[in-house]
């Protein structure tokens, strides 16, 4: 789909070429000059004088060939205050409006003078409403929708938020891709190909194998797919923006690409949405493949520990002990908490980078869910600043986050009497044990936990994976750029960076 940004008045998107256009009226009007308007604006003045618009943002009329109107359908439809939410609320509105009729290939969405957040908002509400799944289908019904004109009111002032907006929904869109599709066609093997895709643009990728990973002396990675006849895949992702001196964000996600529990198995009653169960790795996948777009100045790795986790003759067992690549010994009481033994490898893995900072993002622990639901996904983090940043990044991206607590005494409960640690400790706090666990391997570098299993697909009829944490990710790596040059004294080649590390080769 091809986004394009112009500077449109009301009169001049009615006289775009296009199938449809929709006209976001926010409750301050058009702030336009009531005795001159176009045919456009006086249809949806008198509209809304005569009552038959609700107020309510969301609400929406539909005309057909409107005279003095290019585009044959019209929808007017109200973004209340035209803040973040109520816009996305009203363009998700519209496009469900236009569904039903004659296929629409060139849309215009007419937002006038709306902030440039709320313009971001209105292009990923645009690509969420009509995204289609197609690659299993046998008779797959692409997104009719091809081209979409944003008119503003300056393009100049809300250009680098648009083109942010483009870029996130083309991470967005691949990591519904990827999380949407069945795991026999989503391998680790298919994951590792798919990482390959933004080669060449900014963007070096290695992928290591079974032996490799064995070499370096992953046993919690190894111990969660030897039940599998799918081979693993370590997946390292780096794109170079800044110079080697800065130090890079490391971003680790959990690949689990079908979660059977394992020897501890699920329940079968959905258990076919544990496909989605690799959103971490898919999100981390489409922030690549928005920074390739964008180009920040900055260092990013990414690090995918890709598997199955099934149950079999040479699967792990309860309450046996594996050695994790940080020497910390583990004891396994639930094969079902497999992500944290594939990420705490990782984890230690990243410790080479000598980073500025490592999130980590997974889909971990259904206790998330019990505390969050699905508006917020769970942060933690053992830096104030981090923290700070990302849920500044989550609020800015409209997908928001929430601080979830990681005192000490949270740890207790995974004390074992046979290992130096076990991989659960219980029903109680599950997703802060499952936290505490993992932040035994970041040793003292600023890191932050991403629980996104409420948040990075929905079940019932609009079953699919979402694409969050995309957008706050993004947000996140834009304003970290941002920190980054601020700091960096204007002769980079004859001093360090502020924190004086290296990024490793």
């Amino acid at each position: 789909m091809d986004f394009r940004l112009k500077t449109l008045t009301a009169h001049e998107a009615a006289s775009t070429e296009a199938d449809a256009l929709i006209l976001l009226w926010p409750d301050a009007g058009d702030g336009g000059d009531v005795a001159q308007a176009d045919p456009l604006t006086l249809w949806a003045r008198q509209a809304l004088a005569e009552g038959d618009l609700k107020a309510e943002s969301g609400q929406w009329l539909a005309a057909h060939r409107l005279p003095g109107v290019r585009p044959r359908r019209v929808v007017l439809v109200r973004c209340g205050d035209g803040s973040v939410r109520r816009v996305r609320q009203a363009v998700a509105a519209a496009v469900g409006a236009l569904k039903g009729g004659a296929p629409v290939r060139r849309l215009v969405l007419q937002l006038g003078a709306l902030s440039p957040l709320a313009v971001r908002a209105a292009v990923l509400a645009v690509a969420d409403a009509s995204y289609r799944y197609t690659t299993t289908l046998s008779e797959p019904q692409p997104r009719a929708l091809s081209t979409v004109t944003v008119g503003v009111a300056n393009r100049d002032g809300v250009q680098s938020t648009f083109d942010e907006a483009v870029a996130t929904v083309r991470g967005q869109e691949l990591a519904k891709e990827w999380a949407n599709r069945p795991a026999n066609h989503a391998t680790p093997s298919d994951l590792a190909e798919a990482a390959k895709a933004p080669q060449g643009r900014g963007i070096a990728v290695q992928v290591l194998g079974p032996k490799e990973v064995a070499k370096l002396g992953m046993g919690a990675f190894l111990a969660v797919a030897q039940g599998s006849d799918q081979p693993l895949r370590f997946i390292v992702l780096h794109y170079r923006g800044a110079d080697k001196s800065v130090a890079p964000v490391v971003l680790v996600g959990k690949g689990i690409t079908f979660d059977t529990g394992g020897i501890s198995l699920k329940p079968a009653a959905d258990m076919d949405e544990m496909k989605f169960d690799m959103g971490g790795a898919a999100s981390v996948l489409g922030t690549f493949e928005a920074l390739a777009h964008l180009r920040p100045a900055l260092n990013v790795v990414g690090l995918i520990p890709a598997c199955e986790n099934m149950p079999g003759g040479r699967a792990v067992k309860p309450g046996d002990v594996v050695r994790s690549l940080s020497g910390q010994t583990i004891e396994i009481l639930n094969t079902d908490a497999e992500g944290r033994l594939i990420l705490c490898d990782a984890l230690t893995y990243a410790q080479r980078f000598e980073p500025r900072a490592v999130i980590d993002i997974a889909t971990l622990t259904g206790a998330c869910v019990i505390a969050l639901g699905q508006v917020r996904s769970g942060l933690f983090a053992n830096d104030d600043e981090l923290a700070r940043a990302l849920l500044d990044a989550g609020d800015a991206a409209a997908d928001p986050c929430w601080r979830m607590p990681l005192d000490e005494e949270y740890g207790e409960a995974l004390k074992s009497s046979f290992a130096d640690v076990a991989n659960v400790g219980g029903r109680a706090a599950g997703a802060v044990t499952a936290a505490k666990f993992l932040q035994r391997f970041v040793k003292d570098v600023p890191w932050a936990h991403l629980d996104i299993a409420g948040t990075a697909w929905k079940s019932g009829k609009d079953k699919g994976a979402t694409g969050r944490p995309v957008p706050l990710l993004v947000r996140y790596l834009l304003d970290e750029a941002a920190r980054v040059q601020a700091q960096i004294p204007p002769d980079r080649s004859a001093r360090p960076s502020k924190r004086g590390r290296r990024t490793a080769d």
